[in-house]
């Protein structure tokens, strides 16, 4: 399996070469050139493998560059049932109207992010020895809130690399940030931007491509690589889930093997529901890919306005802050497999998105994306009001991202009428939003708590997952603040590590 640039694809790469590297020179990114194909012994096999075999098996197909062998050690570190809280890695609860939830925060910052970002240290550092790498990775990320902590807890003390993660001063959690600023380890470095998740991305991908920055880390000894849903290595683990859950669902007798179903996912940056789209281009049987936004609707708009993508509106701080994006970059690596892997058509629409802050897919690219995907948002108080309904209804307790697709599939079911058996992604713990649940379900605040742990498990009998309430009475060691137009000079604090 060959990777190439979403454009350039002139130069092919190996998967180790794509992981290590995390973005292409030219600013694209990293994807395979073709889809493997699920077969009639792959799903057999899968059926009876726990979620570490499955995930294995899955990456296989992807990361020809790696051995079998290799790649269970690395799932049997990545998803130790100590790390996930037992075997059950990715469980689906399957509730009423065709919700079947698939809680990806079992993990151990309580975040979907986990469930790629445990296994990317192995990659990254067995592909830094593959393509005889000596430098250190230094690993910048972005985050809009949980990709941060997941990164940092992964990449502390691992040896070899380094790790510094910007996030929005004012756009995130109380508990995400206090999650990303008691980080411990030797190798880390958190810095928090005035600006939003979208200047604190697009600067990291332009540390990227600036080249006297490329070439001074290289003269230190230091090479730059990236832990965001840009790096191939951060996306591939992810597709195991989607196929982990059919499988989980098929056992259940929840739906029969070959059985379609829909796929809901609240989505910011596109990664997420991109890889339940690749599952699909495997064989995973999919109706239809529901992608849900919050008020940051500008993917709604791409998939209801015929394919235009306009980035130049308000940004709007919500209480589902890992959502709340305008530049979605993995709808890049859709556009390159809708298109036929056109490189040429890629690139001049990320240069109009550059440039003009908009772009149109041509009509036959989007007619191609619109028969898969379907899309819908909600606001933050019809998020809240999911919440209540879900805990009174079913006594199913979700934080607020999940909420946004749970509203979304609901009004997409009414909409449509399509009684397909729904996964839908559920992407933290509601301890991780504590704020916004309480007040969601009528609770009342307590002034000086900073998380509300204790608050949330008292009103819903519910108990906090031990990573967060591990957190109680830790002091913080980062409180670097800077604009983002300095983002680039901050890069200099790597070598201080």
């Amino acid at each position: 399996m060959e990777y190439v640039s979403t454009r350039d694809k002139s130069r092919k790469v190996s998967a180790a070469y794509a992981i290590a590297n995390g973005i292409a020179p030219d600013g694209g990114l990293y994807c395979p050139t073709e889809f493997p194909t699920l077969t009639a012994e792959d799903w057999h096999a899968l059926a009876n493998l726990d979620y570490k075999g499955r995930s294995a098996r899955i990456l296989g197909k992807f990361l020809t560059d790696f051995s079998g062998e290799e790649l269970a050690q690395y799932a049997a570190k990545a998803y130790a049932d100590e790390k996930f809280g037992g075997k059950d890695t990715a469980p689906v609860v399957s509730l009423g109207e065709g919700k079947h939830m698939l809680e990806l925060w079992h993990g151990p910052t309580c975040a979907f992010k986990d469930m790629a970002l445990q296994m990317l240290p192995h990659l990254l550092t067995a592909s830094l020895r593959k393509t005889g790498e000596t430098r250190t990775a230094c690993i910048l990320v972005a985050t809009s809130g949980d990709t941060g902590k997941a990164a940092l807890d992964g990449f502390h003390d691992v040896e070899g690399t380094k790790i510094m993660v910007y996030y929005p001063v004012d756009g995130v959690s109380p508990m995400q940030k206090l999650q990303m600023v008691t980080q411990e380890g030797a190798n880390v470095e958190v810095v928090a931007i005035h600006g939003n998740f979208d200047d604190a991305q697009s600067a990291v991908k332009r540390i990227f491509t600036d080249e006297e920055t490329r070439a001074k880390l290289d003269r230190d000894g230091m090479m730059l690589s990236s832990a965001n849903s840009i790096n191939w290595g951060r996306l591939a683990p992810q597709i195991a889930y989607y196929v982990s859950a059919y499988c989980d669902m098929v056992k259940s007798g929840a739906v029969k093997m070959g059985e379609k179903i829909n796929i809901c996912v609240p989505t910011g940056n596109f990664g997420n529901i991109l890889a339940a789209y690749i599952a699909g281009r495997m064989g995973l049987p999919v109706n239809k890919f529901i992608c849900a936004s919050n008020r940051n609707n500008v993917l709604t708009d791409f998939f209801k306005k015929d394919g235009v993508y306009d980035k130049n509106r308000a940004f709007y701080t919500t209480t589902s802050p890992s959502m709340d994006i305008l530049i979605s970059s993995n709808l890049e690596r859709l556009l390159f497999f809708a298109s036929d892997f056109d490189d040429k058509l890629v690139g001049d629409l990320m240069q109009r998105l550059t440039k003009d802050g908009k772009y149109q897919a041509p009509a036959s690219v989007f007619e191609t994306i619109a028969a898969d995907f379907d899309a819908g948002c909600c606001d933050d108080e019809q998020a809240a009001q999911t919440i209540r309904a879900l805990w009174e209804n079913e006594h199913y307790l979700c934080d607020t991202h999940t909420a946004v697709a749970v509203r979304v599939y609901e009004d997409y079911r009414a909409r449509t009428g399509d009684q397909t058996p729904t996964v839908i992604a559920s992407t933290a713990s509601p301890f991780k939003f504590c704020r916004s649940v309480i007040e969601a379900l009528g609770g009342t605040l307590e002034k000086d708590d900073v998380t509300q742990l204790d608050v949330l498990t008292k009103l819903t009998g519910v108990p906090a997952p031990a990573p967060l309430a591990a957190l109680a009475g830790k002091q913080p060691r980062f409180d670097r603040v800077v604009d983002k137009s300095e983002i680039l000079q901050t890069v200099e604090l790597l070598k201080d590590l």
